[in-house]
């Protein structure tokens, strides 16, 4: 505690000798570190999917795609939680320890407003970002009552409806939104479904023969038309402005699915509930003591049950493996003017849970038999202080931050033991301006995050031993990233290119290695490096060319014959055309993937071909009222493989391999929006 409050005050001291007169709000590293996915729910209308508008949007950020929903991303090489993910600045966790419900799937994309996206270790305000930062805003309340109707239909089955309404007075706004929807199996560029796809693979309906109590790993689906999905949100906010200064925000989000098709794994999804709460007080200038005062809490929960049910293992008998988690926060954060520049300190905590159960279930007789608990209750316990200035001096902004976390980690397993975690992070960045038209930014920092429960105490069964044995260590350390990113930001007339460089030494980074000796997980050093380059040409008024590239490679520090890291995509292109006439706008967009030839063989993954995909999309407002969005995705029947088969995920295998799905085929939407 003692060297993060001497931090603190030295880096005020250095503040204090400046000569700068004038104080402005810098936010240094969302300005030069961060790309904005903008109007959210107005532009990414294809589907509910949030993964899938940000891999098409960001070019560091990759698909993981195992479901027609509910899919996952991969920033910069990192996923789980390597990378932070807030929703309305509240924390949801998955539940299932096979990743079938990420915080991405949480919330969809109708209700969002913008998804800013912060590379690298350059946030001290919130627990466990270890290699990146992704902010999901959500509409607000707005005074004037406006509200709007979304109709949308697609291939493969989909269908959904979505209303938004808000409006209120000078002192209290409400917004009030809710969708439906649901979609068939999805079909890949050679016209399979998942039920065609199983059945080419090789997967069949043969029953665990050394145990019966144990799903078949390789099963069909009983009725090969089964939907992909149901889904149902609801999300409620409101503002309360006590005066000019004074706030209280209020939000509720409710998240419903049912019978989620997971085609690459052995269960599926019977359910998928979530609930998220949050409560927000601001005050502003209070003082000379406080410019403006934050206190904010959440509570989120998720309950998820996947079984065996839909396979054809599971006519006599299914399997169920039901995992929920909860987690509460709240922040204190206090910012105030010394010697023209920002300072922020503030205390957070949090406190998540995670547990679960395993069963078998007679279809005969509905009798219910407990087996296992796979995963024991554990409490994750961090409290932390943190403090963050904010500075200009001349052409130069500068802001530096630092974070102490102590951690608890409790488990009602009382054959591993209980683990506690202390670390010390903190950071600086800074932007040199040297006109309008070019700035360079550079930064360096130290982050940190703690295991799991999966990583430190789960269990798994092992058919050859015939008993459970640990897939977790509970001898595992936090993983530490130490970062250095640097670029430039360069507009020459109409053209803009922001190119940037990243290099991360990863220290104790938690790795999946297989089953070996009980455990699944240990510690590696590793590191990643790469670079993105983004930018913006506007070729003429009605023209414009959106662009971006990204590229990363990982490797291990260890000793060992293959020294890839998994999960690490390849070279990444997205190109966006825009001709925008009137009220109409035109776009035509490519998608470019390298093969995947740099993989962990030894973590179980595999080549995967190269793939350009082409997607087209119109948008028009027909009335002031009416607006009509038509697309067209991988118009030329691509069939492609976007997500690699890393062992960390649970998959079907056939003959030691693992079973590898293809994306979608073409696919046709339409959107019909009525606002007012």
């Amino acid at each position: 505690m003692n060297r993060i409050i001497s931090l603190s005050l030295v880096t005020t001291a250095v503040l204090f000798a400046s000569e700068t007169n004038t104080l402005e709000t810098i936010s240094v590293v969302e300005t030069a570190n961060s790309t904005i996915v903008k109007d959210v729910s107005s532009e990414q209308i294809k589907s509910a999917d949030l993964a899938e508008a940000l891999m098409k949007n960001v070019p560091s950020i990759s698909i993981v795609r195992r479901s027609g929903i509910a899919n996952d991303i991969i920033l910069r090489g990192q996923k789980k939680d390597n990378i932070n993910i807030l929703l309305d600045d509240a924390k949801i966790y998955g539940a299932c320890p096979n990743r079938m419900d990420p915080a991405t799937s949480h919330v969809l994309t109708n209700n969002i407003e913008s998804v800013k996206v912060i590379e690298g270790p350059y946030d001290v305000e919130n627990f466990g970002t270890l290699s990146g930062l992704v902010k999901v805003e959500t509409k607000e309340p707005t005074k004037d009552v406006h509200g709007e109707i979304n109709l949308n239909a697609g291939s493969y089955g989909y269908r959904k409806a979505s209303t938004t309404v808000s409006g209120g007075t000078d002192r209290f706004k409400l917004l009030v939104s809710a969708s439906t929807e649901e979609g068939d199996q999805y079909k890949d560029g050679n016209g399979n479904d998942f039920y065609e796809q199983q059945v080419l693979k090789g997967m069949n309906a043969i029953p665990n023969a050394m145990n019966p109590m144990m799903p078949a790993t390789n099963a069909t689906y009983i009725n090969p038309n089964q939907k992909a999905y149901e889904k149902q949100t609801v999300l409620t906010k409101g503002q309360f402005n006590i005066n000019d200064d004074q706030e209280i925000k209020l939000s509720y989000t409710a998240n419903r699915s049912d019978n989620v098709l997971y085609p690459t794994g052995t269960m599926d999804a019977d359910y998928d509930d979530s609930n998220i709460y949050t409560v927000g007080y601001t005050a502003r200038n209070l003082g000379d003591f406080s410019k403006q005062l934050d206190l904010d809490y959440y509570y989120s929960n998720v309950d998820h049950p996947m079984s065996t049910k839909l396979r054809n293992s599971g006519i006599s008998n299914y399997m169920t493996a039901k995992y929920k988690t909860s987690i509460w926060g709240s922040k204190i954060k206090n910012s105030v003017e010394v010697a023209d520049s920002l300072l922020t300190v503030g205390l957070d905590t949090s406190v998540r849970n995670w547990r679960g159960e395993m069963y078998r279930t007679n279809v005969s007789t509905s009798v219910v038999d407990m087996n296992s608990i796979p995963l024991a209750s554990t409490d994750t316990t961090n409290k932390a202080v943190f403090s963050k200035i904010e500075k200009s001096f001349g052409k130069l902004d500068l802001e530096a931050g630092a974070r102490y976390d102590y951690t608890d980690i409790d488990s009602t397993d009382n054959l591993k033991d209980d683990k506690k975690y202390v670390s010390l992070n903190a950071n600086i960045f800074g932007i040199y301006n040297v006109d309008e038209k070019m700035k360079y930014f550079a930064g360096v920092g130290k982050s940190s995050r703690v295991p799991d429960a999966r990583e430190l105490y789960s269990r798994s069964y092992n058919t050859t031993l015939m008993r459970y044995i640990y897939g977790g260590n509970s001898d595992l350390d936090q993983t530490k990233n130490y970062e250095v990113d640097l670029g430039f930001d360069k507009t020459i007339g109409n053209f803009n290119i922001k190119p940037k460089l990243f290099y991360s030494v990863l220290k104790d980074y938690i790795y999946n290695t297989g089953v070996s000796n009980g455990t699944t997980f240990e510690n590696i050093d590793a590191k990643i490096y790469g670079l993105d380059i983004t930018g913006l040409y506007a070729i003429t008024d009605n023209f414009s060319l959106d662009y971006g590239m990204a590229y990363q490679r990982g490797k291990k520090d260890e000793d060992v014959a293959d020294k890839d890291l998994a999960e690490i995509p390849p070279l990444k292109a997205n190109l966006a055309l825009n001709y925008e006439l009137e009220k109409a706008k035109y776009t035509a967009e490519v998608i470019a993937v390298d093969r995947w030839d740099s993989f962990d063989d030894s973590a179980r993954e595999q080549e995967l071909g190269g793939y350009a995909v082409v997607n087209l999309k119109y948008t028009n407002q027909l009335h002031k009222n009416i607006g009509l969005t038509l697309g067209l995705d991988n118009i030329f029947d691509k069939t492609y493989a976007s997500t690699n088969t890393y062992q960390d995920i649970t998959y079907a295998t056939i003959n030691s391999e693992r079973v590898l799905f293809n994306d979608p085929g073409r696919y046709g939407y339409v959107n019909l929006k009525y606002s007012f």
